[in-house]
C-alpha cells in the first residue's frame, strides 16, 4: 500500500514535559499512543531551551562528518562490533539481499548516561557481544570539535526524557498486564548500559533519481529507509533537519562547526517519516522541530506481552527539480535493557538482540 499525498497527515499524540515530570499523563492519553488503533508514537513538547542549540549542532555534525575523506571514515569504522560502533555505511541489509547505501549512520553507546568514564557495557558474561561491549571510537577533536560534547549532552537530554515516558507506561502497563513489574520500564531505561544511540545522515538522492521519466515506485517509495521495526523499547526520535547541501556545503574545514542553515521544512511535502498504522494504513508522521517523538520496539512489545506494539515504518526521500542537493540528518536513541535482562521468560535481551543482529547485519 502506498501512502497517498492527498491525505491529511496522522496527528501524532502530543504531550508535555511538565505532564510527564507529574505522570498527570491519562490512560486514555497512552491509549491512544500506543494502544491497539495507535500509531505506537507520543511527541514531547516544552523541552528545556537548550534542547534547540543541541538539536542544531548535533543534526549540522552529522553533515560534516560525512563529507570527511574515505579512508578517515574508515578508521572511524569498527568491523569488530558489526558496524555497530562508529561510522557504517553499506552494511546493513534492511531487504533481502539490499545493502542500504543511502545512508551513514554513527553510531554510539549511551553508557556514559550511568557513568562519563564508560564508553560501553561490560564484557562480563557476554564476550562475543562486542556490538554493545566494544568502546565507542570518536572523531578526532581537531577535525570536529563539538561532535562528542554536543552529542552525549542530546544523548542525555533524550534519556531524560525516555525515563519519563516509560514512567508513564508502567503506570499503565501495571493496571493493564497482570503479574507486570512495578517500575520496569523506567528501571530499564535508567539503568541500561546498552542504550545505542545512531546519529543519521540522509545522502541527496543522485540527480537521475529525479528523473520524471523513471517508472513509478511499486514499493511503499522507502528509499532512504526500508520498513523496519526497531528492536529496544523506547527510540527517542528528534524532528529531521533538512540542508540544501548545493546551497550550503558542509565543510571538513575544522574551523567550520556552527550548525548549517536548516531549510524551513522539506522541499518535498512527501519526504519524511511514515509508519504502517494498526489498521494498515501507511500514515506520515510530523515531529516538530522544539519537540522529541518516542516509538514502540520490538522488545517493549515483548515486555508488555503485546499490549504495546513494536511499529513498522520507513523514511523516504526527498525528491528536488534543479540543482539543490537534499540531505536529512535526524538523531534516534534506542532505550533498551541491559544485555541479561529478560524481555520474556527464558530470553534475555541478548539473546533478543542476537537474532535481530543476524537477520539484518
Amino acid at each position: 500500500m502506498k501512502p497517498d499525498p492527498s491525505a491529511t497527515p496522522a496527528q501524532a499524540v502530543t504531550v508535555s514535559l511538565q505532564e510527564l515530570i507529574e505522570g498527570t499523563v491519562s490512560f486514555e492519553t497512552l491509549t491512544e499512543a500506543f494502544g491497539p488503533s495507535s500509531l505506537g508514537i507520543i511527541v514531547v513538547k516544552d523541552l528545556p531551551p537548550k534542547f534547540k542549540d543541541l538539536r542544531a549542532q548535533v543534526l549540522s555534525n552529522a553533515s560534516y562528518l560525512a563529507v570527511l575523506p574515505e579512508d578517515e571514515l574508515e578508521s572511524l569504522s569498527s568491523p569488530q562490533s558489526k558496524y555497530l560502533v562508529g561510522w557504517s555505511c553499506g552494511k546493513e541489509t534492511l531487504r533481502s539481499g539490499h545493502f542500504d547505501t543511502l545512508k551513514g549512520s554513527y553510531y554510539v553507546n549511551c553508557a556514559f548516561y550511568q557513568n562519563p568514564e564508560l564508553q560501553n557495557a561490560p564484557a562480563d558474561g557476554f564476550p562475543d557481544f562486542s556490538q554493545y561491549t566494544a568502546p565507542n571510537i570518536w572523531p578526532p577533536a581537531e577535525r570536529l570539535p563539538t561532535f562528542r560534547k554536543s552529542l552525549e549532552d542530546l544523548c542525555t537530554l533524550m534519556i531524560d526524557t525516555a525515563a519519563l515516558v516509560a514512567r508513564a507506561c508502567d503506570r499503565y502497563a501495571l493496571a493493564n498486564i497482570e503479574g507486570y513489574k512495578p517500575g520496569y520500564l523506567e528501571h530499564v531505561v535508567r539503568t541500561s548500559l546498552t542504550t545505542k544511540a545512531r546519529l543519521l545522515h540522509y545522502f541527496p538522492a543522485p540527480a537521475n533519481d529525479n528523473d520524471e521519466s523513471k517508472p513509478a515506485e511499486t514499493e511503499e517509495d522507502d528509499d532512504w529507509c526500508a520498513t523496519h521495526l526497531d528492536h529496544g523499547c523506547l527510540t527517542g526520535l528528534t524532528s529531521a533537519m533538512f540542508i540544501d547541501e548545493a546551497a550550503n556545503p558542509p565543510s571538513a574545514d575544522p574551523t567550520a562547526t556552527k550548525p548549517i542553515p536548516e531549510l524551513p521544512q522539506s522541499p518535498d511535502p512527501e519526504a519524511g517519516l511514515y509508519i504502517r498504522s494498526r489498521t494498515g494504513e501507511i500514515v506520515k508522521v510530523n515531529i516538530p522541530r522544539d519537540c522529541l517523538a518516542f516509538q514502540t520496539g520490538e522488545a517493549l512489545q515483548l515486555i508488555t506481552r503485546g499490549k504495546f506494539r513494536a511499529v513498522p515504518h520507513f523514511v523516504k526521500g526527498a525528491k528536488t527539480n534543479g540543482a539543490a542537493r537534499i540531505a536529512r540528518n535526524t538523531l534516534a536513541v534506542f532505550t533498551q535493557p541491559n544485555l541479561g535482562e529478560e524481555v520474556e521468560p527464558g530470553k534475555t535481551f541478548a539473546d533478543f538482540a542476537r537474532e535481530v543482529v543476524e537477520r539484518t547485519y
